[in-house]
């Protein structure tokens, strides 16, 4: 599963740009210029998927970008987590089965599969062993004309776990 969802950049009437997810109708933020819409809208998707947790809702799958989408991705701590919690509930796995498992309390899992919180990415990789899942963490090129005036980074990341 990636990760990455579709993102759609439009101008606003005061010449910002609004960000909006069509998979994640939740995540609405915006921006003075398209680095920083994109910035904000990394942000956004983070809250409305943790959101999804906390509602205990099932994980949108993102959709392939449609011409001018940019692709964005959660933090890859956020992504091992909603990956985590996606397993879980294809399984059928309780939070204390997988705390039995992990030798570890209930409330302790809570706190792996919770975006909001933070957990050592090695607790998380060892949880999703448990679930069957394994992670990678994959670096792409980005198209310099994607990149506003100034910025010389040419990576992003997109994690990605199977």
């Amino acid at each position: 599963m990636i990760i990455a969802y579709p993102c759609e950049l439009t101008p606003d009437e005061d010449g910002s740009l609004m960000a909006t997810f069509p998979d994640v109708p939740e995540a609405v933020t915006g921006g003075k210029d398209r680095t920083e819409a994109l910035t904000m809208a990394e942000d956004a998707l983070a809250t409305a998927l943790a959101g999804y947790v906390h509602a205990q809702w099932e994980i949108p799958t993102p959709s392939r970008p449609d011409d001018g989408q940019r692709l964005v991705a959660v933090p890859t701590v956020i992504a091992a987590k909603l990956v985590l919690y996606s397993a879980m509930r294809e399984q059928l796995i309780s939070n204390a089965d997988l705390a039995c498992q992990l030798g570890i309390s209930e409330s302790a899992v809570q706190k792996l599969i919770d975006p909001e919180r933070n957990s050592p990415i090695a607790q998380v990789q060892k949880a999703l062993r448990v679930v069957g899942r394994s992670m990678m963490i994959e670096v792409i090129a980005v198209r310099v004309e994607d990149l506003e005036e100034g910025c010389k980074e040419k990576d992003a990341d997109i994690a990605i776990a199977n």
